[in-house]
């Protein structure tokens, strides 16, 4: 199963900017007059390239095989059974072996821990004196999950679930006890290298290990801009 987690507010915000760009590039592009035009054009070029790779591009998405990290001009791709670590503190921060990726997105702000701990308050103590609807066994399950929690902390805790789950597929001839030590270590990077064994992943001697490389659309968009802003000076 596929799932992506990112800013919904800096998507909203990446598209609108996209939308505001293409309707002046076009009108640019039908009221061309000269440098000052190519100018102009190159102005927007570099500022959308910008919004693409910082608001657009970056995501976390959770396949069947493992974790795709998509920040702003590199991927980094964590196959399940290579997942040592999963932290969080402003960021998520994925460990496999000595290597680790930090999460462009989603963060969580300080405003936002506070407004989640202060939920997880209001929850434990069994809300306020004001009536509220009653709800389905479904949704007070969610709301107890989410108490207290942020958006980088839930998914977070997908990461590890996904993870622990994939062990007992990836070979390791683990039994139910051991795939609840593989819960502990997934949280703990520290105890994930010490019980690792000589041929886990992530040693570099197997394929499930951290795979960074470099993002060719986001390389892509960044050399139009480029190309743009030098036939500006050029012009």
């Amino acid at each position: 199963m596929r799932e992506v987690f990112r800013s919904k507010a800096a998507l909203v915000l990446g598209w609108v900017w996209v939308a505001f760009a293409a309707a002046n590039a076009a009108d640019l592009v039908v009221r061309y007059s000269g440098p000052s035009s190519l100018d102009a054009g190159a102005v927007l070029a570099v500022l959308t390239a910008l919004v693409f790779v910082t608001c657009i591009r970056p995501a976390v998405v959770l396949t069947d095989e493992g974790v795709l990290v998509r920040n702003p001009l590199r991927d980094a791709f964590v196959p399940w059974p290579a997942v040592h670590g999963v932290a969080v503190s402003h960021a998520i921060t994925i460990t496999s072996g000595d290597a680790a990726v930090r999460c462009w997105t989603p963060q969580t702000t300080a405003r936002e821990r506070a407004a989640a701990v202060r939920r997880g308050r209001s929850g434990a103590e069994g809300g306020g004196p004001a009536a509220e609807p009653a709800r389905s066994r479904g949704e007070q399950a969610a709301a107890e999950a989410l108490a207290g929690r942020t958006h980088a902390d839930w998914a977070a805790e997908q990461i590890r679930r996904r993870a622990e789950a994939a062990r007992p597929r990836a070979g390791t001839g683990g039994t139910g006890a051991e795939a609840g030590e593989g819960s502990a270590t997934i949280e703990s990077g520290a105890g994930a290298e010490a019980g690792a064994g000589p041929g886990a992943a992530g040693t570099g001697e197997g394929p499930a290990t951290m795979r960074i490389t470099w993002a060719p659309g986001a390389l892509a968009v960044l050399g139009v801009a480029l190309a743009l802003v030098v036939a500006a000076f050029l012009t």
